[in-house]
């Protein structure tokens, strides 16, 4: 039986100007629960309630504001700025694009579908040996929640220590136009680059 892997999709903006749409095949074959996380997240299936409001008429409560969680309009907080002449020896071009945190918005949050904030790494068989990788980003081992990076280069000093659960299979372009984002502190781009789509 051959398993087909579900392709997601990401439209990519710079401010307000489309930079392109990166799509990504998903590897649920090798880790399905990461795969699925993401791919939940990808297209809002998750909800939360957002307040309740408190009724008057009948002394009863209701729930306001049931919306997606997922990453739409959320940021990638950090990019690969390539421009050789100014970047410094430690920010290397290696570094891959970050984001995913819908929480905070800063690389700080964390949520899973999975019914908490984090949860365990699936494995490592998939190594970070090229570019359009899409791997967790995590602050530890078993520290899984939202955050996702998409490699630009070979990057071997993550691998043992992120989870590889997916490709970029079109959209490599949008990726190397956003490696010409100019970055501040903390490699955040000085102009938002935010998932418009998904």
């Amino acid at each position: 039986m051959t398993t087909t892997r579900p392709i997601v999709f990401f439209d990519v903006a710079l401010g307000e100007s489309a930079l392109g749409r990166i799509k990504m095949e998903l590897f649920n074959d090798i880790t399905p629960k990461t795969a699925e996380n993401f791919r939940q997240l990808c297209t809002g299936e998750q909800r939360h309630v957002a307040d309740w409001e408190y009724l008057e008429n009948s002394n009863s409560y209701r729930r306001v504001g049931n919306v997606p969680q997922g990453y739409k309009n959320s940021e990638f907080h950090r990019t690969s700025w390539s421009n050789k002449s100014i970047r410094s020896s430690t920010r290397p071009r290696s570094f891959p694009h970050t984001g995913g945190d819908f929480i905070n918005g800063d690389g700080t949050g964390s949520y899973s579908i999975y019914g908490g904030a984090k949860f365990q790494d699936e494995n490592f068989t998939v190594k970070h040996d090229q570019p359009g990788l899409l791997s967790m980003a995590n602050s530890g081992p078993n520290t899984n929640g939202c955050q996702f990076f998409i490699t630009c280069k070979e990057t071997p000093f993550l691998d043992g220590k992120h989870t590889v659960f997916g490709k970029v299979v079109e959209g490599m372009l949008t990726l190397r136009k956003m490696e010409n984002v100019q970055t501040g502190a903390n490699n955040r781009p000085r102009i938002a680059v935010r998932v418009t789509r998904k």
